[in-house]
């Protein structure tokens, strides 16, 4: 007993170690989207500055340094392009995916183990190898710049990772509970519905999660494939690290700022099933 205060109090300020190598440079970027021009640049480095939100105007509204005329920017644009794209595409994928592992999970037939498999190699391909047959596609099919084609695509990468995700969820769950189901009547779809789905509410949220992180911060194909009217906010967040007159730290760090928020407050509402989640069922309730 004698050993184990110091032992615990060195795994807790470790903890807190990794937590902060983590954690800060989200807080630079932050600290840094509150920062006025002199403030980003101050050498050494200010902790304490007097906040401005000059950084936030600006990426809603451009001022014109020789007129000084005000006109909105296109981040709104792009931000909704963004949530659009990635909400309908991981809802899509869901839908689909969740069905296809709960057929792969409760049904043994031949080539399954094919077919597993054949849907995760989708995802080992990397995205350079696949983007000129993906774009001949898309401007044969007339997809350019669309957000129907942006949501197919998307919904048809992540759907791999949902199936394969959601398979071992179900997986955990004892067949009998199902088959005593069917025995009083229940049709599969109710099974699948009022039996199934609730005792994998905690994947659902991880695979929800985990799929809206990869395609919120996809970047190639949105490059590729976007236009002015479908470019989402990384795309256009590249473009503003081009500026003429050197790189604007503030206004990148309030972009990202706000580009954050949306999957911030999606893993904060889903919180109380994403532990589980993410550890694929391993601790049980």
């Amino acid at each position: 007993m004698a050993n184990a205060r110091p032992k615990r109090i060195v795994r807790i300020a470790a903890i807190y170690a990794v937590t902060a190598v983590y954690v800060f440079p989200v807080l630079w970027i932050v600290l840094t989207a509150f920062k006025d021009r002199v403030d980003v640049f101050a050498m050494p480095p200010k902790l304490l500055f007097a906040p401005t939100l000059d950084n936030f105007r600006r990426v809603f509204i451009d001022v014109s340094a020789l007129t000084g005329d005000a006109q909105w920017t296109r981040f709104a644009r792009n931000f909704l392009n963004s949530v659009i794209l990635s909400f309908a595409s991981v809802s899509l994928a869901l839908c689909a995916g969740t069905a296809a592992a709960y057929s792969l999970s409760r049904h043994t037939f031949r080539h399954r183990d094919f077919i597993l498999f054949s849907i995760l190699s989708t995802r080992m391909l990397p995205a350079v190898a696949t983007i000129i047959p993906v774009y001949l596609l898309f401007r044969r099919l007339g997809l350019m710049n669309s957000y129907t084609g942006m949501i197919l695509l998307y919904a048809a990468f992540s759907v791999s990772f949902v199936v394969w995700m959601m398979k071992s969820f179900f997986d955990e769950i004892p067949v009998e509970i199902e088959e005593a189901a069917e025995l009083d009547g229940s049709s599969k779809m109710r099974v699948l519905r009022r039996i199934a789905l609730p005792q994998v509410k905690s994947g659902i949220a991880a695979t929800v999660v985990i799929s809206l992180l990869f395609t919120w911060n996809e970047f190639l194909f949105a490059l590729m494939l976007t236009g002015s009217e479908t470019r989402t906010v990384p795309v256009a967040l590249a473009g503003a690290l081009q500026g003429e007159l050197g790189i604007d730290w503030g206004l990148i760090a309030a972009i990202e700022t706000l580009y954050v928020l949306p999957v911030l407050v999606v893993a904060i509402a889903l919180q109380r099933f994403l532990l589980r989640g993410l550890t694929f069922g391993t601790v049980r309730k």
